[in-house]
């Protein structure tokens, strides 16, 4: 019976795959070429998980006013981008472009405010100049007259007596952010072509 010594046994190097005999019982590599490659391979790894982690974490911590943001400025993105080549809702004037944000608002019908369970119908938001949505506080008369117009009376009376109450959930906000943001980049690209 022989005692502690074993007969050296190859091993596969974790790195490259050739087979190796270590020289240390938990040598895993076989050069120091492959043990620096899988530091850095493990280290872009961990980073990746790490990433991943914070991201998720992120994302858990989101909360239902910060999802509501996120989600309404997409919504209001698609709604400018089909109505740019509208006349305003409201005035009938050219809406125009501008800067960041443009010359003109998605503006809402039933306010967000009043009706915040229809801020996502695109029934309820068009195109509409900054002085009318801004400074003439929506101008609820003439919005109605030019809904009307677009989408019919019979539309309009359902906007008006929708009074359904809604509790947003966060991952129908993040779904409504990502359908609107495919929609918008959809639209986009049929206006190119």
């Amino acid at each position: 019976m022989t005692l502690g010594i074993h007969a050296p046994h190859t091993k596969s190097c974790q790195q490259c795959g050739k087979p190796f005999t270590p020289a240390r019982p938990m040598q895993a590599v076989c050069s120091p070429r492959c043990a620096s490659r899988l530091v850095r391979a493990r280290s872009a790894e961990k980073k990746a998980r790490d990433r991943q982690e914070t991201k998720e974490r992120r994302r858990a911590l989101e909360t239902i006013p910060e999802l509501i943001k996120a989600a309404q400025r997409e919504f209001n993105a698609y709604i400018r981008e089909r109505d740019k080549d509208k006349p305003c809702i409201c005035c009938g004037r050219p809406l125009g472009t501008g800067d960041v944000g443009g010359a003109f608002d998605c503006g809402h019908y039933r306010s967000t405010g009043s009706a915040p369970h229809l801020r996502f119908d695109e029934r309820n938001a068009h195109g509409q100049t900054k002085a009318c949505n801004r400074y003439g506080a929506g101008r609820a008369v003439d919005y109605r007259i030019g809904l009307i117009a677009r989408i019919g009376r019979e539309a309009v009376e359902a906007l008006e007596s929708d009074n359904r109450v809604h509790k947003w959930q966060r991952e129908e906000l993040r779904e409504i952010a990502s359908t609107y943001r495919a929609k918008l980049r959809e639209l986009k690209q049929r206006k190119e072509e």
